[in-house]
């Protein structure tokens, strides 16, 4: 009896996982480049502030600064955490549980992992839950 089906499984399965792994990869260092960028703009607005003397309270564009400040802070969370989510997938693609919901233990669909690759939840699980306000 021929391993050939055997071979072209574990040899599709080691090319769909690099597949995987690179576009992890790519989106880790789009990330990065926009943490990078992010940072740079709350680096210029803290710079803008230190030349003039601010009052939030009082100045009328002080709302403004501490807007523009707490947005990019917030725009900074949150790729901070979607870099964790791709560090912990890439974790999961080396442990063998890449593609399993965390909750339930099923197959996230294909489509969902195309669209967001670093998914840790099938899209039932994913769901907010109405009832108890949570995800």
């Amino acid at each position: 009896m021929s391993d050939t089906p055997r071979r072209y499984r574990e040899g599709h399965r080691r090319s769909v996982v690099a597949g995987v792994r690179e576009r992890l990869a790519a989106d880790r260092a789009d990330t990065l480049a926009r943490m990078a960028a992010l940072g740079r703009d709350f680096d210029g607005i803290v710079a803008a502030n230190a030349l003039v003397a601010v009052d939030d309270e009082h100045d009328p564009e002080g709302g403004t600064t501490a807007f523009e400040r707490a947005h990019v802070t917030s725009l900074l969370a949150q790729a901070r955490e979607h870099l964790e989510e791709l560090d912990r997938a890439v974790e999961r693609l080396d442990h063998g549980d890449y593609g399993t919901c965390e909750s339930c233990g099923s197959t996230i669909p294909p489509e969902r992992l195309e669209i967001r690759p670093a998914a840790a939840t099938c899209v039932t699980c994913a769901r907010p839950d109405p009832r108890s306000g949570r995800r």
